[in-house]
């Protein structure tokens, strides 16, 4: 029986085939089956002698089975891989891909840039108080940043504040109008010397083709000791070269006033026109040129470093804002602010980036 079994195994040309060989030997009516059956009405003299050789025959044909199975899969798949052809030429069906967001592109760029000069990236809460925002920064109560029509402030600030229950340093008020409280929250948190930037959402009732409700803005802090104008220029310097990726960046510095810096500066770079667009670079007094606002900046007052703990006798630093949607702008060629926010994925599939095009300095911070 072994034998008579063994060789159909071998027999067998397909699976099908196989397959009636093993129903034949080991189904619920097959042949070793039925020997298995007779195990039970044996003497335990008897079964001593024809168990093993029974079970052996199972097993060889449950071997020979699965042995002559795979030999019958592999040579099917050696078949269909001979005869079967891809068509490396047709086009491939397009795969959904999504696109990151500029201003998203332009943080990571930021982050970048800045982390090659030394700065750590640092962020704080939306929802802000009135001294993180307004006070510890040098800006008096009468100041008009402090109007309703210019900041959100929340329901629970203004009851709080009708009940006389609020308390300037921890009833959160107002949404931020500047990320300059993450300069405050540092500056409470770590020990000098510091160097950030925090980027983030801000807000401020506004909302226009160049201004939106809510924006996004990036801020510097420097805080050290020695710390000059001088450093605040070439930093601003390095990082516009870097952002713009141009060599031939050329800044002004015009005297402005900021309620926490002094002296203050606006920061305008050089521009000119090229077939008919506006390009950044070159002096703003050459022929055809002119010069455009980019940033605020300035030292940091003594009041806002003394509001912090630390004695501006001792420290002294830098710092420094601009909108991040502006600066996409300028370098992008975007023209309305408010495209940014309006959720048209045809704007985004326009000027969105990439997955993987990961802002490098080695690479160029831009768009390929």
């Amino acid at each position: 029986m072994r034998e008579h079994m063994l060789t159909a195994i071998a027999a067998a040309t397909g699976l099908e085939a196989l397959e009636a060989c093993r129903v034949s030997a080991l189904g619920k009516q097959g042949s070793v089956t039925a020997l298995l059956k007779t195990l039970g009405g044996m003497s335990p003299e008897q079964r001593l002698v024809e168990g093993p050789r029974i079970q052996g025959l199972r097993e060889a044909v449950s071997t020979a089975i699965a042995e002559r199975k795979a030999a019958l899969e592999a040579a099917a798949l050696e078949a269909r891989l001979a005869s079967e052809r891809l068509d490396m030429t047709l086009p491939v069906e397009a795969v959904p891909a999504g696109t990151v967001h500029p201003v998203s592109q332009v943080m990571d760029e930021l982050a970048e840039i800045f982390a090659d000069l030394g700065f750590s990236v640092a962020t704080g809460p939306e929802i802000e108080t009135d001294w993180h925002n307004f006070t510890a920064l040098n800006i008096p109560a009468s100041h008009p940043a402090r109007a309703m029509h210019d900041t959100f402030y929340l329901q629970q600030g203004i009851d709080a504040k009708a009940r006389g229950e609020a308390d300037e340093k921890t009833t959160f008020s107002l949404l931020r109008t500047h990320t300059s409280p993450v300069q405050i929250r540092t500056m409470l948190k770590d020990k000098p010397p510091i160097r950030i930037i925090a980027p983030g959402r801000t807000y401020r009732s506004d909302s226009d083709a160049t201004h939106t409700p809510m924006f996004h803005q990036v801020e510097g802090l420097v805080i050290d000791k020695g710390i000059t104008l001088g450093h605040l220029k070439w930093t601003l310097e390095t990082f516009l070269k870097a952002y713009f990726e141009r060599d031939d960046i050329v800044l002004r510095l015009r005297p402005s006033y900021f309620p926490f810096t002094e002296p203050s500066a606006e920061v305008d770079v050089g521009y000119t026109w090229t077939r008919g667009k506006r390009v950044i670079g070159g002096s703003g007094d050459a022929p055809g040129g002119g010069w455009m606002e980019v940033l605020g900046s300035g030292m940091v007052h003594p009041k806002v470093i003394a509001a912090c703990g630390l004695d501006p006798a001792e420290w002294q630093g830098f710092a420094f804002g601009c909108g991040i949607d502006r600066l996409a702008m300028l370098k992008y060629g975007m023209d309305d602010l408010r495209a940014f926010f309006d959720g048209d994925i045809r704007w985004l599939k326009h000027y969105g980036f990439a997955a993987l095009d990961v802002p490098t300095l080695s690479g160029g911070v831009g768009a390929a």
